[in-house]
């Protein structure tokens, strides 16, 4: 019999959405304002979820500047808390839709994992560098601002009805209607996926703010039914929800073995560079006809593997991996904002730059970068400390 879901269990189910929503901002002003009143809004809001009434208050936008000018909707709190209730209900079934090499928003993966995979396919093809290979990255233009709500509702309940009666282990009994209440998520669905977040949003900042981003980055000039709001947890969900109609293609159709892609930028590594370009037309035209979106021309590239890859931040060549010059700037900026008042708060700053910069070979970055005099009087004034021991100062 179908799962149904109950208001107690509803409330549950929010209350622990909440604390998700609140980690790591429990000291935001507010975080802060809605704990106070925390029983009598989840209580409220269970309410209007459970009588389908709920409506999402106006998001927050504004520009952020690094690490590029990007437009920013932040939804209220209480909404965030919504997007975590409907994230801890389908993730794991969506999740189980995605290939292998979708590497964005996917607990146990990421960036690290993404330039891992890469590495793995070059050797895998190049035979070790043994034989010449070929890298062609591809990248999709404005993909967030492009994203077609409707046909994204569409796909988003073709991959729920399609994994409805999925088991949801290897082996066991239950599946996934035996544990979602499908109709509440489905309704949910719908919420979410069309809302139109520049309705009435509250603009934070000035009108200047906005001057120099590219009008294929902003919701203002997306069109009608068109645009996902960058900030939003069900976001980037939704990003890979979209574009496994993509990656199914490359992989199924195409048979782009040596595939990977983080949301918007892709590759496909090949010993046949003819092949790598032939592919590219039939990309675009999945792209276009599929989905509504387009190849950013400009950003295409085929790369000698020997010569070095750049993805996600990182140059890989034979048999190291280093930093790519714009990463490294960001870096550098980071580093030299670091505020030293607060000995353990530069401890923690400075480690976990030391921890992203040692995926890399940096040894010599590293040392230039924090084997400096403001860091080392810390260091010495605070033998809880330990920054310039090993690992990150060893020689890799």
């Amino acid at each position: 019999m179908a799962y149904r879901l109950t208001k107690q269990a509803l409330w549950a189910d929010l209350y622990a959405a909440f604390l998700c929503a609140k980690r790591h901002k429990a000291n935001q002003p507010y975080v802060l304002h809605f704990e106070r009143r925390k029983q009598e809004i989840l209580t409220e809001l269970a309410e209007a979820l459970w009588n389908r009434t709920y409506k999402p208050e106006p998001s927050t936008c504004f520009i952020i500047e690094r690490p590029k000018k990007r437009e920013v909707f932040a939804a209220q709190f209480r909404d965030r808390v919504v997007h975590h209730l409907y994230y801890n209900y389908t993730h794991r079934l969506f999740e189980r839709t995605f290939i292998a090499d979708t590497y964005s928003c996917i607990p146990g993966r990421g960036t690290h994992y993404g330039i891992g995979r890469m590495k793995k396919h070059i050797l895998a093809e190049s035979e070790n560098y043994s034989r010449e290979c070929w890298v062609l990255k591809l990248d999709i233009r404005g993909y967030f601002m492009h994203i077609d709500r409707q046909r994204l509702l569409e796909i988003s309940m073709e991959s729920l009805e399609s994994m409805r009666h999925h088991r949801i282990s290897k082996g066991g009994k239950q599946t996934w209607d035996d544990v979602i209440d499908f109709p509440f998520v489905e309704w949910l669905t719908k919420e979410i996926v069309l809302l139109n977040p520049s309705t009435n949003c509250h603009i934070a900042g000035s009108e200047d703010d906005w001057t120099g981003l590219d009008p294929a980055k902003t919701l203002r000039y997306a069109g009608e039914g068109k645009g996902l709001p960058i900030g939003n947890l069900t976001s980037q969900l939704y990003s890979n929800v979209y574009m496994n109609v993509f990656d199914q293609y490359m992989k199924r159709t195409l048979k782009c073995w040596h595939y990977g892609r983080y949301v918007d930028d892709a590759y496909v590594v090949s010993t046949d560079r003819k092949w790598l370009l032939d592919i590219i037309p039939e990309a675009r035209h999945c792209l276009k006809e599929s989905l509504g979106l387009d190849l950013h021309m400009g950003k295409v590239h085929l790369f000698r593997a020997e010569k070095g890859a750049e993805f996600l931040g990182a140059y890989i060549k034979p048999h190291r991996t280093y930093i790519d010059n714009k990463a490294l700037e960001r870096s550098r900026h980071g580093i030299e904002s670091i505020d030293t008042s607060n000995a353990w708060h530069t401890y923690l700053s400075i480690n976990s730059y030391l921890g992203v910069l040692s995926h890399y070979a940096s040894y010599n970055i590293r040392r230039q970068m924090f084997l400096k005099e403001r860091f080392l009087e810390i260091a010495a004034y605070n033998n809880n400390i330990s920054i310039f021991n090993k690992p990150y100062f060893v020689k890799q």
